[in-house]
């Protein structure tokens, strides 16, 4: 961990005039409050006090007073930012004002799960794969859904958007963030940027980062980048698949070279868990009203509960990988949700299955979408909530979800959502007025 000395020294040496203190609402928006370089060893010391009841989903105005307290291992500095305005990132953890951890605070739910697995000897790493759309602005500088592109997957070009992905992925790595790869997604102005292997916090300290760089990197080339699952009516979603292990220092805890698939139990009582637990789950990974519309049969984006090695129409999949690579990737999440609370049920689901000793079924390598629903039935195949409110239905009856998240993020979560959903569903859609007025 990094001392405080450390730090002082580290933003002395960089010329760092500007501290941007982050942590993170119930639904996954990065929050921040910017101090000069000359208050940085007080916050180290004491922390920074703010409202909490200004922020979603945090607290009443009766307990509003709260503290950020800095995590020095999460100082990077933001390398587009200069001179004058040179500026560092640090990662903050919130307490109450009685000075205990802050149940509310989305952090702290995978930190106290993290702990839990590290008594075990584990650590639980993740590596997402995360899309987005890079649409043009109209004359006000309004985001239109009108793409910067028309390129299609892994397409070679040369405009806008590749310059935008290659700035982002340049100022990642230099934050060392380890981007493995970047490319061209399958619909017009969607991009894709994957990230190494990190145990979960720090992998979703940078799913927090990436977003903050991918909107900033883009306003600057004239683009609007967002996370919206489904912008554009009959093109491909953007999700964030996401890669799972257990390892045993450099060892993964999934891998058995005599086992089934060259699985270890673990790791097959892994997936088993995820796989029965993920409706219930399924709110919190998928947590838009717009998320599902593109969970929806025909997109690459899972829709039916069953797991494989090659079949990318499946909820989970096995990549081919074996030995240290060994790792499950699941497939519904998307970027719109929060980091901290997605690797918290997924991991809550996947430790379960390994407690429980729960058997997966057998992998389904066929295209499920072609399916009939005899098919899938006799498989034992089931499918996922259709739309955010069924979501919330099973989240509702969940313990295994309200235990994982606690009580209050639980309970705050349900109440945020349940309004989206109300509010999402009372209205009258354009389809509507456009196929039924006419005809009724």
């Amino acid at each position: 961990m990094a001392s405080k000395s450390e730090i002082m020294q580290l933003a002395k040496k960089e010329g760092i005039k500007f501290v941007q203190m982050q942590f993170m609402d119930i639904l996954g928006t990065v929050k921040n409050v910017t101090i000069p370089t000359t208050k940085l060893e007080k916050a180290l010391d004491e922390g920074v006090f703010f409202d909490g009841s200004s922020v979603l989903g945090y607290a009443t105005i009766e307990e509003s007073d709260m503290r950020l307290k800095p995590d020095p291992d999460t100082f990077v500095v933001l390398p587009w930012l200069q001179d004058n305005m040179k500026t560092a990132r640090i990662v903050c953890d919130v307490y109450d004002y009685e000075d205990n951890r802050f149940d509310g605070d989305p952090r702290a739910a995978l930190q106290k799960l993290m702990k839990r697995v590290q008594k075990k000897g584990w650590m639980f790493n993740t590596a997402p794969e995360y899309e987005f759309f890079l649409f043009m602005p109209d004359e006000r500088g309004d985001p239109t859904t009108k793409p910067s592109d028309y390129g299609g997957y892994f397409d070679l070009m040369r405009d806008r958007g590749d310059n935008v992905r290659k700035e982002i992925v340049t100022y990642l790595n230099a934050m060392g963030f380890d981007v493995e790869a970047s490319h061209h997604e399958v619909a017009p102005g969607q991009h894709e940027i994957d990230l190494a292997y990190a145990d979960a916090i720090t992998s979703a300290d940078r799913v927090a980062m990436m977003k903050y760089v991918t909107k900033t990197i883009a306003s600057k080339h004239g683009l609007y980048a967002t996370f919206m699952p489904k912008p554009i009516f009959g093109v491909n979603g953007s999700g964030m698949h996401v890669n799972q292990s257990l390892m045993a220092q450099s060892k993964s805890v999934f891998y058995d070279p005599k086992g089934t698939y060259k699985l270890s139990k673990p790791a097959l009582h892994f997936i088993g868990g995820m796989l029965k637990y993920a409706k219930e789950t399924c709110a919190v990974l998928a947590s838009s009203v717009n998320s599902y519309k593109r969970l929806v049969p025909g997109y690459e984006a899972p829709v039916y509960i069953s797991w494989a090695n090659r079949n990318r129409s499946a909820f989970i999949r096995v990549p081919a990988g074996r030995g240290a690579r060994t790792r499950i990737e699941l497939r519904n999440p998307d970027p719109a949700g929060n980091p901290y609370l997605q690797f918290t049920v997924m991991l809550a689901a996947g430790l379960k299955g390994i407690e429980d000793k729960i058997e997966p079924p057998e992998p389904v390598e066929k295209d499920i979408f072609r399916m009939s629903a005899e098919e899938r039935e006799a498989l034992g195949i089931g499918a996922l909530p259709e739309n955010l409110g069924q979501a919330l239905d099973c989240m509702k009856r969940s313990s295994l979800v309200r235990e994982a998240m606690g009580d209050h993020l639980f309970n705050h979560f349900l109440y945020i959502k349940g309004q989206e959903w109300d509010s999402y569903r009372a209205q009258v859609s354009d389809w509507e007025i456009k196929t039924l007025l006419p005809a009724l």
